[in-house]
């Protein structure tokens, strides 16, 4: 049997005739993007399916998809850069940055037009923005009037006219859903992160990412918007079940965002840290490269091997996993076993998750069933992107962890 990189040759090819024997060629999904990187080489790289359904348009390598969440941990990883630089500090009160949130009340009943309000235990630090501790929500969470308010003020909506000055000052006149740092709840705490730094370093967030970010790390197809010279190569996105089609037709899910009409063709006025960004598999391989190099990718360093030692802790309050914490009805990770760190999930007990893994490792997911992690133990990079709504659809971030674990014959670094 050929092994390449401590891997399995045979075991490898296996993960792309799955992929497109399970979801591609039944038409779940349009088309995937598989690629894994090991040991300082690119062990596998799958492209499968279409970019646009509609117009026959397959799938290519240098295809532009909406990545949501994943985001998230790029605009962690740029407040962490302003930590390094002690222009932020993680116990710092948020209302030292955002003045109006000073007395910020806890849910304690009633609706929109009249909430009642308690004090909080203690007041919002940026480490509850990073781990989702903070009180804040999405409206999609559905799991109280507070969220149904997020819905009706649009706040943290991708598609919302204002901008992230607006967000900040609708949220000072809403409650929180809980004292920070009791709970864990999916919330727009990154888009406050973005918010948070621009205001901190003098720019405007869409510039610091581009600056100090993207340019550094050679990510040319990464921002919160498609160029014109670009669009051709950008992904249709299609959604199933609450957000499309009930079921899969002959032509596949339903058309969500048409890339030739779609938003992110123009510049948005709401810059979201959470969710805003599309990027290409070349790009955000880079930026998980950085991650596995313990803050640097070709002599570029962005953060401190000891500042992402930090991040990839599990800060849940009491050392727990995201169950004995979560109210979030929704999220991008899998639960038994996972803590958060700050800006993605990590895995604290492999055997509690049921699947194969590394203790220590960093990832997050994005709406459209995107999907990234980081193992340093493994010296292994996962990546799969596609363009279906909601993530939740299909177990398949799940069973590809599965497959590519599989594929390991020798465990661990290589002797240097």
């Amino acid at each position: 049997m050929q092994e390449t990189l401590g891997m399995s040759r045979e075991r490898l090819d296996r993960i792309g005739r799955f992929i497109d024997e399970t979801y591609v060629a039944p038409g779940k999904l349009p088309g995937a993007l598989v690629q894994v990187w090991r040991r300082g080489e690119m062990a596998l790289n799958v492209t499968l399916g279409q970019a646009d359904r509609e117009r026959q348009v397959p799938l290519a390598e240098d295809s532009i998809f909406r990545i949501y969440s994943m985001t998230k941990p790029i605009t962690s990883v740029a407040i962490m850069m302003l930590v390094e630089e002690c222009k932020i500090a993680l116990d710092d009160p948020v209302s030292k940055y955002i003045p109006a949130w000073q007395n910020l009340g806890v849910f304690a009943g009633g609706f929109m037009e009249g909430f009642q309000t308690r004090a909080p235990a203690r007041p919002m630090l940026v480490i509850d923005l990073l781990r989702h501790t903070s009180g804040l929500t999405y409206g999609f969470q559905q799991n109280s009037n507070v969220d149904a308010a997020y819905r009706k003020l649009k706040i943290g909506e991708l598609a919302t006219e204002g901008t992230l000055d607006d967000m900040i000052e609708k949220l000072a006149t809403l409650p929180l859903e809980f004292s920070p740092g009791e709970a864990w709840n999916y919330s727009v705490a990154t888009d406050v992160l973005g918010y948070l730094v621009g205001k901190i370093s003098g720019m405007p967030f869409d510039t610091f990412l581009q600056q100090r970010i993207f340019a550094p790390l050679g990510m040319v197809d990464t921002g919160f918007h498609v160029p014109a010279a670009d669009a051709g190569r950008f992904c249709a996105c299609y959604a199933v079940g609450a957000l499309g089609s009930k079921v899969i037709t002959p032509r596949g899910p339903m058309l969500q965002d048409d890339p030739q009409a779609s938003p992110y063709l123009r510049p948005p006025s709401f810059l979201s840290g959470g969710g805003g960004l599309v990027s290409t598999a070349a790009d955000y391989m880079r930026f998980a490269r950085m991650l596995l190099g313990g803050g640097q990718l070709d002599g570029v360093r962005l953060l401190s091997p000891k500042t992402l030692a930090l991040m990839t802790a599990n800060h849940l309050p009491g050392g727990v996993d995201l169950p004995r914490l979560s109210r979030s009805m929704f999220s991008e990770a899998t639960y038994e076993g996972v803590g958060f760190g700050l800006g993605f999930a990590t895995t604290i007990a492999p055997a509690s998750t049921l699947i194969p893994g590394s203790a220590g490792d960093m990832f997050w997911g994005g709406a459209a069933s995107t999907f990234f992690w980081v193992d340093p133990q493994e010296d292994l990079i996962g990546l799969f992107l596609t363009q279906l709504l909601p993530s939740s659809a299909y177990p398949v971030r799940r069973q590809l962890r599965t497959l590519v674990y599989s594929v390991i014959t020798e465990t661990g670094r290589p002797a240097r």
